[in-house]
């Protein structure tokens, strides 16, 4: 089998949308501390060059959930293998994550962090897939609106290959 990757947004395609959503967050979170959630592994690289833009004061933490495992497809259950360390009492909460498919991992989450007791709780995303949604999700910020493609790259991976690339590129896997 190969692999082919297809260049989908590239990377000062993102940086450009990246600075745009941190200047949308700075005057939503004007005169607040926000807590952001960087969801693991995807998103790191996300949360990374959002944070370089966002002018408020910032905390981090990290949180692993996963439905995907290896595969190309959700698998439909829901694994939290890193909690929190901070409370979410009383905070400004932001959860970042790569890819919004069909939002039932974020349903999920955003329903047991409220509970969690923060102040707010919102969702921003590098990449959502509307077409796939079959659980409802309020995503206060997107990045870039996508079709049903299976993407790679700037922290989305394959079986953990091409986190690393810089851009968003469509993975197609190809027969010999």
């Amino acid at each position: 089998m190969k692999e082919e990757i297809n260049v989908l947004i590239k990377e000062d395609e993102i940086v450009a949308r990246v600075k745009e959503l941190a200047e949308q967050i700075n005057r939503d979170y004007e005169g607040k501390t926000l807590h952001l959630i960087c969801i693991l592994k995807g998103s790191v690289f996300f949360t990374c060059e959002l944070a370089k833009y966002i002018t408020v004061p910032v905390t981090i933490d990290f949180m692993s959930v996963s439905s995907y495992g290896n595969g190309m497809t959700s698998s439909g259950s829901i694994t939290i293998s890193q909690d929190l360390i901070m409370s979410l009492e009383n905070r400004e909460v932001l959860i970042i994550e790569d890819i919004v498919d069909s939002g039932r991992t974020l349903s999920y989450l955003a329903h047991m962090l409220e509970k969690r007791g923060p102040k707010s709780l919102r969702i921003c995303t590098l990449l959502d897939k509307p077409a796939c949604r079959v659980s409802e999700v309020d995503v206060a910020y997107t990045g870039f609106e996508i079709d049903d493609l299976f993407v790679v790259g700037f922290g989305l991976d394959y079986a953990q290959k091409y986190r690393n690339l810089p851009y968003i590129g469509e993975l197609k896997i190809k027969e010999d």
